[in-house]
């Protein structure tokens, strides 16, 4: 059985966070609800308890389904995890006097275990509103700071430990290796979770899988379902068959140029040319959500047809990545829908087919390293990510052939500076967005009354928080000239340099 660590999540922010560091000691990782707990089999190697922005002293404070202290793996709690672990154990926690927040510097008591090379007065980072008061009988203190005795402990004679603070983030200069310390050290993982060992696994969990069965598989041109395809067609070839559908809201001449990347692949791919048909039911249409449902709908019967035509399908693939799956057995339930989700999904059920996921364990960098090992072109892996309704998404208002043709035209000009500057790899996602907007220029001796176009690029390392992208001022310049000088209808052109949160990458 694949050696993992168990993350019980209460909620926090960094749950994530935790995963991905411990990922990058090579050692696999799960996330669970706190109220959700699997079987603690012998291939969990230890547990770590998230924070919360709960409080322990809350009546409906979220506690385990599990007695931890009886589990024969070692167990962290972070931050509030620390400060179950002290309640249960019979210790106080108050309020503290003052927030605790930010930057803080320890002083190690006990040099072994947790902190071993790590330097006594190391700088952490704190972020909790309870401090440990008065520490159980039970637990020994192994780290201060000068506003938190009990920063850090150790349960007597047992590998259960509880640090306030958060090693996850960078802040806390040393964490990475109080997390090795805990996973490699007091744990005995292996590291043994690499790119390759992923591979030869899911490769030969995929032939047991599927057999003889053939495979279907939408792809976008996207990263996920891209090394989907790549690990799926290495593991059963020709089995797998491959749909591409033209929406008709792509990047100028993208279908042609995916198709073609798709072939030299030797992906078993159709192309399905359904622009048209999307572009007559979605002439005139304003509101978001009815563009999200048309495309979905029309996407699914399209999809849905190409399928039909192709015998011994038993098996739908899809690039569903970790955080999708976290998502939908989080803490609090499926989050609020804010809007339907930019990546179009669902497909009949009366298709009657069993889902295949070889990347619902990855996150999108883990992906990314993944399709570098399984040889998947850098010109795919390195793409920016793009929304499932494509174009449509960022034509704020009316869609027609007109304003899509402009759209088309001013974000090829964009990315094509970005790739020529050497910007491109900076950033993280970048687009045009085509705004309802008719502002009055002055061309030759004229006036005129034409379009806006929003120029959108961010930096951000899985796009659930993202900055604004400090693009050089002779850039936007150079493209902003390109785009008015070059696109009839458009005479303005405007740059967005708002972060999320509290805005998101795309507009709608």
């Amino acid at each position: 059985m694949e050696e993992q660590i168990l993350i019980l999540d209460f909620g926090s922010q960094y749950t994530q966070l935790i995963a991905r560091r411990i990922r990058e000691l090579n050692v696999y990782c799960e996330i669970h609800p706190y109220n959700h707990i699997p079987e603690i089999g012998p291939g969990i190697k230890g547990i770590i308890l998230s924070g919360s922005p709960c409080s322990v002293r809350d009546a409906d404070a979220p506690r385990p389904d599990l007695e931890i202290f009886d589990q024969s793996v070692p167990v962290l709690g972070i931050c509030y995890g620390a400060q179950l672990m002290a309640s249960m154990l019979g210790g106080d926690v108050e309020a503290s006097k003052h927030r605790e927040y930010g930057r803080a510097n320890l002083n190690v008591k006990d040099a072994s275990g947790l902190f071993h090379d790590v330097d006594t007065h190391s700088q952490v980072w704190m972020s909790h509103g309870d401090t440990i008061t008065r520490k159980p009988d039970a637990i020994e203190i192994t780290a201060s700071t000068d506003s938190v005795h009990v920063a850090a402990f150790r349960v007597s004679g047992k590998d259960v430990y509880g640090i306030q603070f958060h090693p996850e983030v960078t802040h806390s200069l040393e964490g990475r290796q109080i997390l090795e310390n805990f996973v490699v050290s007091i744990c005995g993982c292996a590291q043994s979770w690499t790119p390759g060992h992923f591979i030869d696994t899911t490769v030969a969990e995929i032939r047991e899988q599927v057999g003889t069965d053939n495979v279907v598989l939408g792809l976008s041109g996207g990263v996920d379902s891209s090394v989907a395809a790549a690990l799926i067609h290495k593991a059963i070839g020709k089995q797998l068959y491959c749909i591409f559908v033209n929406n008709g809201l792509l990047r100028k001449n993208e279908y042609d140029q995916v198709l073609d990347v798709y072939r030299q692949m030797g992906l078993n791919i159709k192309g399905v040319d359904a622009s048209d048909l999307f572009l007559n039911a979605l002439d005139g249409v304003v509101d978001p959500e009815q563009k999200r449902k048309i495309i979905g709908k029309i996407f699914i019967d399209v999809f849905d047809n190409a399928a039909h035509s192709i015998q011994n399908v038993h098996w739908l693939a899809q690039g569903t990545i970790y955080p999708d799956v976290i998502e939908s057995v989080s803490v609090k339930g499926p989050s609020a829908t804010i809007k339907s989700h930019h990546n179009v999904g669902g497909l009949p059920d009366d298709m009657n087919l069993k889902l295949l996921e070889p990347l619902k364990t990855l996150f999108k960098d883990e992906v990314r390293r993944i399709g570098a090992e399984a040889g998947v072109p850098i010109e795919i892996l390195k793409r920016h990510p793009f929304p499932g309704p494509g174009l449509a998404i960022r034509i704020i208002g009316a869609i027609n052939r007109r304003n899509v043709q402009i759209l088309q035209e001013a974000d090829a000009l964009f990315i094509e500076g970005l790739k020529q500057e050497g910007l491109y790899d900076y950033v993280w996602q970048a687009g045009a967005i085509f705004l309802p907007v008719q502002s009055v220029g002055v061309m030759g001796d004229e006036r005129t009354y034409e379009n806006v176009i929003c120029l959108r690029a961010v930096t951000s390392v899985d796009g659930m928080t993202a900055d604004w992208a400090e693009l050089p001022h002779a850039f936007l310049g150079k493209i902003s000239n390109s785009i008015i000088n070059t696109i009839k209808g458009i005479n303005r052109v405007v740059f967005d340099i708002s972060s999320k949160p509290p805005a998101t990458i795309e507009w709608e």
